[in-house]
């Protein structure tokens, strides 16, 4: 049976390998935070060298925040793995309800609503899943864990649980786990590793392939904030670099979609990336 897959080897995503040896703080990409009146860190990793290029080191390593729709990997991931979702053409009707993001309010398929991040098919998907099963797989990756002996429990609604502060993660915890995604080491059947990374894919030129998933809190009337990440990897010359862009802003208004992406091509460009020279 899918859900009882055994792999030889369980590997933690919570560990990313960064340590004080292999560790360059850079911050001068500190201007990027300043400009766009956010604070938050960025972390890259050569995986040629095993080096680290990390702004703001103390909040990379240490401070945890809702994954938001960044889950949608590791939803996806579980969905495929339990039978849950069949393939990423499989569709789950639109169930009427009109929201503010007009992309979700159709019919659409796994590989479509990853792409624009939709949160009610894949609150679906973990309804489908329940609880039990999502908690057996998070558990699996150690998805949320703060060592590599704590238990991740789901406290609030399965449909709800990534989005509303109980489920936190590092950002070395996300650069981890894309980095073991695109290697294929999650624990998962290959094929649906690679039918994730498909849906990541979103920019492949003939100078780099840029792969990533956003995620955003929205507005959070308690903490006064909005969380940002993207999370994925750069290749060029099919040599991966990983990367975690994690920002926090307390403006009300603040266009978060439109930021969080000029951010990350703004410091790859500056670290040499999207130029074919690397």
């Amino acid at each position: 049976m899918r859900l009882i897959f055994s792999c030889c080897t369980v590997l933690l995503i919570w560990l990313a390998g960064c340590s004080p040896n292999n560790v360059k703080v850079d911050d001068s990409l500190g201007k990027y935070f300043t400009e766009n009146k956010v604070t938050g860190c960025f972390g890259l990793m050569n995986n040629g060298t095993g080096k680290f290029t990390i702004y703001n080191l103390a909040r990379y390593r240490d401070s945890s925040y809702l994954p938001a729709s960044t889950f949608k990997i590791v939803n996806s991931l579980i969905g495929l793995q339990t039978g849950v979702i069949s393939s990423d053409s499989m569709v789950i009707p639109w169930d009427g309800i009109t929201r503010p993001v007009a992309a979700w309010n159709r019919d659409l398929n796994m590989y479509d609503a990853f792409r624009v991040s939709a949160v009610p098919y894949y609150q679906e998907v973990a309804r489908r899943i329940g609880k039990d099963s999502m908690e057996h797989w998070l558990n699996r990756i150690h998805y949320g864990a703060r060592t590599d002996t704590d238990v991740v429990h789901i406290e609030t609604a399965v449909d709800t649980f990534w989005l509303d502060n109980s489920l936190r993660v590092t950002p070395d915890q996300q650069l981890g786990l894309v980095k073991m995604l695109y290697f294929d080491q999650l624990g998962f059947f290959k094929i649906y590793q690679e039918t994730v990374k498909r849906a990541m894919l979103f920019e492949d030129t003939p100078d780099y392939r840029l792969g990533y998933k956003t995620g955003w809190s929205g507005w959070d009337p308690v903490r006064q904030r909005h969380i940002g990440w993207i999370i994925g990897w750069i290749e060029e010359n099919k040599h991966p670099y990983f990367f975690v862009l994690n920002i926090e802003s307390h403006q009300q208004d603040f266009d978060m979609p439109a930021v969080r992406i000029k951010m990350l091509k703004e410091i790859l460009g500056d670290m040499g990336f999207m130029k074919g020279k690397m």
